[in-house]
């Protein structure tokens, strides 16, 4: 944990991304880090969660990080913590809650309150189109043979 407040620390202080840091550790031994990189490489998606799951499983060539634990040094947003379930990491730990990150001016909340309304009523609201279609292609791949599922 330690680490990944001081990533976060130290990108806080570099101006070159946001106060978030991360590490991932399998076995007792750091096999990833990241930091927060959205405003640095223009990508939304790139919290410092994500980043270490991504190096975590680049480093270890797995699309699953099943027998590791991630080291937040805050509580994830709702994009990160759906990281972490899709990487099955085994455990979550974090420093600051999200309330600390909505006083320092990340807030959360907004999410947290749109994922439990249906999807039209959401501040971007949602509609289908075209599911008949949309659901050949998950036919597809419910048949498909020697398919790698996850």
């Amino acid at each position: 944990m330690r680490r990944a407040i001081e990533l976060a620390t130290e990108n806080a202080r570099s101006g070159r991304g946001g106060p978030f840091g991360a590490v991932v550790v399998c076995d007792g031994e750091v096999v990833a880090e990241g930091v927060n990189q959205v405003t640095a490489g223009n990508d939304p998606t790139a919290h410092a969660e994500v980043m270490a799951i991504r190096r975590a499983c680049a480093e270890l060539g797995v699309f699953h990080l099943t027998d590791c634990e991630i080291y937040a040094s805050c509580e994830p947003c709702p994009m990160c913590l759906g990281a972490i379930y899709w990487a099955r990491l085994d455990r979550l730990w974090f420093g600051a809650g999200r309330s600390d990150a909505a006083a320092a001016g990340f807030s959360d909340d907004l999410i947290y309150r749109e994922i439990a309304l249906a999807p039209e009523a959401r501040s971007v609201p949602a509609g289908v189109v075209l599911p008949d279609e949309a659901r050949r292609a998950l036919e597809a791949w419910r048949h498909l043979d020697g398919k790698v599922p996850y």
